[in-house]
């Protein structure tokens, strides 16, 4: 084993794979804080209702983008392939989530979070294919 990897793979892959999780941890605790009532409480009053306008198609989505892209981090960092299949659907859960955003509007904070998450799931996607063709994943 040389300076720049770890178990076979570059530093920079479990580097990526940990902040990842933490990104989508990050969101399966936002999700269950906004469908907690004590949770949501803590919003300010524009995002509460955003959230609480919204339909359940598009929370349903939201728990399909967060929990899919945390099980697709753990998959990732376990080097299985599948983790791919899981980024996918968890970036077509933000798209869905947030044609109910994007059409309701709201503050640049939630603009800019809402586009944050599409740009993180697209590059999620892409890293797996890239780390599948280089072998790192199986």
């Amino acid at each position: 084993m040389n300076k720049t990897t770890v178990g076979n793979a570059h530093w920079s892959f479990w580097a990526i794979g940990v902040v990842a999780l933490f990104w989508n941890v990050m969101g399966v605790i936002n999700y269950l804080m906004q469908t907690n009532a004590d949770g949501l409480a803590s919003y300010p009053i524009a995002a509460r209702a955003l959230i609480e306008s919204r339909p359940m198609w598009a929370t349903g989505a939201f728990a399909i983008a967060v929990f899919g892209g945390t099980l697709g981090c753990f998959l990732l960092l376990f080097k299985k392939s599948a983790a791919y299949y899981l980024f996918v659907a968890s970036l077509i859960g933000v798209l869905v989530t947030n044609l109910h955003t994007f059409r309701v509007g709201g503050s640049a904070e939630i603009w800019i979070g809402s586009l944050m998450s599409v740009v993180v799931a697209a590059f999620l996607i892409w890293y797996a294919r890239q780390a599948k063709i280089s072998s790192t994943i199986s």
